[in-house]
């Protein structure tokens, strides 16, 4: 029994994030107290299940291209790599960024900055999928991405919102729920400055529900017809859409409803309005909301155009730390900013920089993470990783082990192959808080 215990302990720490025996014991032992004659083994499944209802979410900030770190979050001045982009101070005394993130410099002492990033995939499709999936295209298994790995597993199936939100540019690689269906798919927006479109029933609601009726009749003619499987993902989309037009929370996508002095402090960009869609729709109780931005493949101009983009991300990105926190949500909230590579150190005849993977940046913010820190380090040159270097698949490790989720656990594929979520690699700890 003992033996089976300490499995038991050590597997549910891990997938709820706890980084020490005593935190967790200490949760088992509040669920012990509300029930004292239950066995360990109950005490260990009621908190396991108690940790699992924290209402956990992610917001992903996706940079579609593959930005620059040396304009970023990892800037070189003294190198003539690092062209002509100085570095800044920030809140947190010795860790310098570049100076086209200001704001983004106030709230640092929330972030973690993992500068040792590396990988071997250099083209954007491949790429933008592994830093999606957390695993390569393989033909016969249609991965899921990490949003919707992330909403089977803890997302809320009883709210009538859709748990996994993508808003802004299209994104190659992006990816949708693969193996696990359609009820993981996400719900995609392209312009977060107006609700989705159609989500308003253009009738009353009475003969919208009658219409839903007539649509579920002709459904189940066809079903006994040939299309069973057709009709059963045909009318999971429809209960779904209807179940979410037809909620009060769909105000959630309305950010008319905030004030002028809210969404002049997100800023004018639509990545602005989509990052605070993405806070409105985490405190309605959806689960993983990707906000993307595309335009980092600067092969040419890469300075005038990382400025453009950063001037873009800036105020939105520290607001949205800024205002998670002061509403008490960024501790359950965890904040990912990447794209699928970095670029080069050398910068190219056309003032660009071209795609780099061995070395490049995530930065990461609340959910546990011990923000104030940078994690890794590359030689004054940019060129190679020279201290703690970050794979793909420890960082996808991290993210699921911080929203309180089993690396390994195991998905059945449509071909009858088990998937892990994580099939290598541990949790970068240094990360937790």
């Amino acid at each position: 029994m003992f033996p089976r215990l300490q499995h038991h302990i050590r597997v549910s720490a891990n997938k709820h994030g706890l980084t020490s025996r005593r935190d967790f014991l200490r949760a088992v032992g509040v669920a012990g107290t509300a029930l004292g004659a239950m066995t360990w083994t109950d005490r260990i499944a009621l908190a396991a299940d108690d940790l699992r209802k924290r209402n956990k979410a992610c917001i992903l900030l996706w940079m579609s291209g593959g930005p620059s770190q040396f304009e970023t979050f990892s800037p070189k001045p003294d190198h003539a790599n690092g062209g002509e982009t100085k570095a800044i101070s920030t809140a947190v005394p010795g860790i310098q960024i570049a100076e086209n993130l200001p704001r983004v410099a106030d709230v640092m002492d929330e972030i973690a900055i993992i500068r040792s990033m590396t990988s071997k995939e250099g083209s954007h499709p491949r790429a933008s999928f592994y830093m999606h999936h957390g695993y390569l295209p393989m033909g016969g298994v249609k991965f899921p991405t990490l949003g919707s790995n992330v909403v089977h597993q803890i997302g809320d199936a009883a709210n009538e919102l859709p748990s996994f939100v993508r808003i802004g540019a299209r994104v190659q690689g992006g990816g949708n729920a693969g193996f696990l269906g359609v009820d993981y798919d996400p719900l995609v927006l392209d312009n977060p400055t107006q609700p989705p479109a159609n989500s308003s029933p253009t009738t009353s609601r009475d003969r919208y529900l009658r219409r839903l009726g007539l649509l579920q009749g002709l459904d189940s003619e066809f079903a006994r017809a040939e299309g069973t499987d057709l009709v059963n993902d045909h009318r999971k989309l429809v209960d779904a859409a209807s179940d979410m037009i037809l909620s009060p929370k769909m105000e959630a996508f309305d950010i008319q409803q905030e004030s002028d002095a809210m969404r002049t402090a997100y800023g004018e960009s639509k990545f602005g309005a989509g990052c605070l869609m993405a806070r409105r729709l985490i405190e309605r109780g959806v689960t993983f909301v990707e906000v993307n931005v595309g335009g980092w493949d600067t092969h040419d101009d890469n300075f005038s155009r990382v400025a453009t983009l950063t001037n873009e991300i800036d105020q939105p990105m520290a607001q949205l730390i800024a205002d998670l926190r002061q509403r008490g949500m960024l501790d359950d909230t965890l904040v990912v900013w990447m794209g699928e590579f970095g670029r080069t150190p050398k910068i190219n005849a056309r003032s660009g920089r071209d795609h780099f993977p061995r070395a490049f940046n995530v930065a990461l913010a609340g959910g546990g993470v011990r923000g104030g820190q940078v994690i890794g380090e590359t030689d004054a040159s940019g060129a190679e990783v020279t201290e703690r270097p970050v794979q793909v698949k420890e960082l996808f490790a991290s993210i699921y082990t911080l929203l309180g989720i089993e690396p390994k656990h195991e998905n059945m594929s449509l071909i009858g192959r088990p998937i892990q979520l994580v099939d290598e690699g541990e949790a970068v700890m240094e990360l937790f808080g």
